[in-house]
């Protein structure tokens, strides 16, 4: 077996005698047609009738087969939309041109041929080439084809290698393509204004969690990565856009794990004089309609289980989905004490400071969130743990705000906000309290805000919904690192 260090050595050789033929690394060549295009317009026509048409075409790609026979040979051409074979002969493409191929290309190189289209005695369309041109000569060989490339560290820290050796890889951010641009449509096409807000904050806020901080050294300042645009967001509603969102990239200063990448996207949507019923009507059309226009279908397969978006998703409080799923009873779910053992039992950690309406919460989280697969709305979350939303008119300890969970994850969060500032700014002392006390995820108070509601924010519901978890469960991805082209990774100590 050769080793890696020979090959590289003996490729360096190769681009050295290149570059002294002189026109190294030209730009001038380009193509008329992709691969797939080809594939395409030929699809009905034999080898007789491309005999007779004499099809010219032009095409540029990367050598991914190369099969050299003496005075003829293959190379078969990976561009953008697939790939296409193309047949080289000596007599075709000249002595000098061939020469150059046989002693300098390797497969990996980039490359351009134009020609005619034929088709081989097996039926295959292929370029019968008139002219050939190295574009780029690559110093590195590509992994060996029969494998490809498997190893999931290597193709997460070098994305491009990935995307060059599996076609998988290319389908699931061609479907991250199709979701972002359905969303836009989707909203646009219900008035809402797309709009961007800013990604360095003074107070973070939006969310509890701990932000990443930086520097601004002209003004001498602390800033944060923001952890969510939702606070900015609602002061255009108080400005009068009364339908807004935002394709949103926010950072999380938090672990990495299959679900979380401290760098993110999320879709926020704020939309006035409508509350958080209103919001799951449209969460679940929204939905419906991406899964049929990226799958073509309304029922999908992820990660073995059969997820149907085909009917109303069911709607349960979070009380009634715990009752459901585990052995406690109504009466325990409102025992602050009994909640405690509940997780101590599992070996989690509980605070003294937690309140009934966060050990609700926690057990939720901990006994039922993974077993919920079809779609399906949690409402009524506990004021304690909803910050930002509105307090439900029969029972204030909860919050008219609800998760959408799919596949055992939650994809979506939403709510009546949260438009009384005197509230809101209790709410904000209460976490301001919390922050003092350790607790590095909770909000600072914001007091901009607060004078923005003092304002008047009409009644509004909001909705944030995680842009990379339903990557992954349109694409049947069980990691976010698989949707996102570079996630984060830590430093390779071989890396130097």
């Amino acid at each position: 077996m050769t080793d890696e260090n020979d090959i590289i050595k003996t490729r360096r050789e190769k681009l050295a005698r290149w570059r002294a033929e002189g026109n190294a690394f030209a730009n001038h060549f380009r193509r008329d047609a992709l691969a797939s295009e080809l594939h395409e317009r030929c699809a009905e026509l034999d080898k007789e009738a491309l005999e007779t048409e004499q099809i010219p075409a032009a095409v540029v790609g990367r050598v991914m087969l190369r099969r050299v026979m003496g005075k003829a040979s293959f190379i078969t051409l990976q561009d953008v939309s697939g790939r296409i074979q193309c047949y080289l002969q000596r007599d075709g493409v000249g002595e000098d041109a061939y020469a150059q191929f046989k002693n300098l290309w390797d497969i990996g190189d980039i490359v351009g041929v134009r020609g005619v289209l034929m088709r081989t005695n097996k039926g295959e369309l292929s370029v019968q080439a008139s002219s050939i041109e190295l574009l780029n000569k690559t110093v590195r060989p590509l992994p060996e084809k029969y494998h490809g490339l498997e190893d999931k560290e290597i193709r997460y820290r070098q994305r491009y290698l990935d995307l060059i050796m599996n076609d998988e890889s290319r389908r699931v951010f061609e479907v991250r393509f199709r979701v972002v641009a359905a969303l836009r449509r989707f909203f646009a096409e219900r008035d809402f204004l797309e709009v961007e807000t800013p990604m360095m904050h003074v107070i973070p806020g939006g969310a509890t969690a701990r932000p990443f901080v930086t520097h601004h050294n002209a003004l001498d300042l602390d800033l944060y990565l923001r952890v969510a645009p939702e606070l900015f967001l609602k002061r255009l509603t108080v400005g009068g856009f009364e339908r807004v969102f935002e394709i949103n990239r926010s950072f999380r200063n938090e672990g990495l794990s299959t679900r979380h990448n401290p760098e993110f996207t999320m879709l926020e949507f704020y939309w006035a004089y409508a509350d958080f019923n209103d919001l799951m009507d449209l969460t679940q059309e929204l939905l419906a309609s991406l899964v049929r226009e990226t799958t073509g279908s309304s029922q999908i397969e992820y990660q073995g289980e059969h997820i149907d978006f085909s009917s109303e998703p069911a709607r349960l409080t979070m009380l009634e989905s715990i009752a459901q799923h585990t052995e406690l009873t109504q009466q325990e779910l409102g025992d602050a004490k009994r909640l405690a053992s509940v997780l101590k039992s599992m070996n989690l950690e509980v605070h003294d400071d937690w309140g009934l309406g966060k050990l609700q919460t926690e057990v939720f989280e901990a006994r039922v969130e993974e077993r919920l697969l079809q779609p399906t709305f949690i409402t009524h979350y506990p004021a304690e743990v909803s910050p930002l939303s509105r307090r439900n008119d029969d029972d204030p300890h909860f919050t008219d705000r609800f998760e959408l969970f799919v596949g055992g994850r939650e994809i979506a969060n939403g709510f009546s906000e949260l438009n009384d500032p005197e509230d809101q700014a209790e709410r904000f002392r209460e976490q301001a309290r919390r922050k003092l006390g350790g607790d590095a995820e909770a909000m600072h108070f914001d007091a901009d805000y607060i004078t923005a509601l003092e304002y008047g924010m009409p009644p509004t519901a909001g909705e944030g919904i995680g842009i990379d978890r339903l990557v992954m469960l349109l694409t049947d991805s069980p990691s976010i690192r698989d949707v996102l082209l570079f996630p984060l990774m830590k430093p390779n100590p071989t890396d130097g």
